[in-house]
């Protein structure tokens, strides 16, 4: 199961903020440090904030900042926030005969998504953002963000 790039988007938005709870961020500096349009961006944040997963601050000083903490937060929280998981209830292909029993093939295809569903609600933000590894979410090299990289302010 893939998600969406909309999904994809909203949760580097929501990693990114979750690695720097210090202040509100500017969709400028969310979008140039995660790689995403600062356009789509900006609906993306806009339907997360409608979502309650984060919170706008307006003004000169204002952004972004995440609603809860990241422990509080799972992935699949986010992703229903902008592009909930569609799961198959009755057959896509509208049998009569089928209705709301799904043949083997749809059983397998929805099994796999409430497996992938329940590994997103399982999962947390602050688990990704804490997890060892030998990269870091959204950064080029281990314990380097892409702003420190680029030598722009933390």
């Amino acid at each position: 199961m893939l998600i969406s790039q909309t999904a994809e988007y909203a949760l580097r938005a929501v990693v990114w903020l979750a690695s720097h709870p210090q202040r509100a961020l500017g969709t400028a500096r969310i979008a140039d440090a995660t790689r995403v349009p600062a356009g789509y961006l900006s609906k993306v944040l806009q339907s997360l904030a409608r979502a309650g997963i984060v919170v706008s601050h307006p003004g000169r000083r204002g952004g972004f900042l995440l609603s809860r903490p990241p422990e509080q937060m799972s992935v699949l929280d986010v992703i229903n926030a902008v592009d909930p998981v569609q799961r198959i209830r009755t057959c896509p292909l509208s049998l009569t005969t089928h209705g709301a029993t799904l043949c083997p093939l749809h059983r397998r295809l929805d099994d796999a998504m409430a497996r992938a569903e329940e590994a997103f609600a399982t999962s947390t933000i602050a688990e990704i953002i804490g997890q060892p590894a030998e990269s870091t979410p959204l950064c080029e090299s281990p314990g380097v963000s892409l702003t420190m990289r680029q030598g722009k302010e933390e």
